[in-house]
């Protein structure tokens, strides 16, 4: 499993926070506030649902890595490490 990716990621995202990037869309959301990260969440939550009912493989795994990834945006700006997140989820793996 590809966990680095997701450590890298959660890091670039922490660190646009920390440190805003002119142009980088992550901060554009950030900037945008919590209704739009909840939009844009939603809006990507359906696009899966339309890849994963009717779309190829490829197009679900895309879709799905778009929803982590603004699932990600979302936890952050809550201030909420994603590793909270991974020990939840171990914590359920009985």
């Amino acid at each position: 499993m590809e966990i680095d990716a997701i450590e890298k990621l959660a890091a670039t995202i922490k660190d646009r926070k920390i440190h805003p990037k002119e142009g980088s869309y992550t901060n554009s959301l950030f900037n945008a506030g919590e209704n739009k990260i909840v939009k844009k969440l939603g809006e990507e939550n359906a696009e899966f649902i339309k890849a994963f009912l009717t779309e190829p493989k490829d197009r679900i795994v895309g879709e799905a890595a778009d929803i982590i990834y603004h699932l990600m945006v979302a936890l952050e700006y809550k201030d909420i490490d994603f590793n909270e997140l991974l020990l939840e989820l171990k914590s359920r793996a009985r």
